[in-house]
């Protein structure tokens, strides 16, 4: 007489069966996985993890440096100040050309919005007398001999026949008479007032002392 032989002899109780599930020990714990399954790769888990996150946290962060260069610029709680121009990214908010040299620049800074560029004192001018300035705007110009920034409507201005300016105004700007009397470029000029470059009441001071 055969003997039979019962499965539970060879699967003692307690004991999964080998066909659902195996016991396998990895990093010094117990993980459990189907038969056919490849084990979870928790490394390779939170890497994923954290390469979906990056673009999210990076948006996040660049929207918060605009919401601070705004504020910085347009809530000063005073005197508006000039903001520092990037020569290799900002574009003319006339023409759209590159504003690619500070020494014929200007720039409007106007409450709770970010600065508008222009390449030329002319594009400066177009844009005032269409009438697109913001309420409460401040204009500043560069000083063509210094490259710093000065309130338009103290500026001093010199229109210069053989002088190539970006969009062909040949005007340029200095804080003062001395100056203009230092730059070399000046002296085949002749001077131009705020009336005849910008039109009447421009260029425009906002809230500006």
């Amino acid at each position: 007489m055969t003997a039979s032989v019962s499965p539970s002899a060879c699967h003692p109780e307690g004991l999964p069966s080998a066909g659902s599930r195996r016991i396998r020990r990895r990093a010094g714990r117990f993980l459990v996985a189907r038969q056919g399954e490849a084990p979870r790769n928790d490394t390779s888990l939170l890497e994923a993890m954290r390469a979906s996150l990056l673009p999210a946290a990076a948006t996040v962060l660049t929207l918060a440096i605009l919401v601070v260069a705004i504020a910085t610029v347009g809530c000063g709680g005073g005197t508006p100040e000039p903001a520092p121009l990037d020569t290799r990214n900002e574009q003319c908010a006339s023409c759209r050309m590159a504003v690619s040299s500070t020494v014929f620049a200007s720039q409007l800074v106007a409450p709770g919005e970010l600065p508008r560029f222009f390449d030329d004192l002319g594009c400066l001018a177009d844009y005032l007398k269409a009438g697109k300035a913001p309420a409460g705007v401040t204009a500043f110009v560069a000083d063509h001999r210094t490259k710093a920034w000065i309130r338009a409507d103290r500026a001093v201005y010199t229109r210069v026949p053989g002088l190539e300016t970006p969009m062909g105004s040949h005007a340029i700007a200095h804080a003062d008479a001395a100056s203009r009397d230092a730059d070399p470029a000046a002296r085949a000029g002749a001077p131009v007032t705020t009336a005849e470059l910008f039109g009447p009441g421009a260029p425009p001071v906002g809230a500006a002392k």
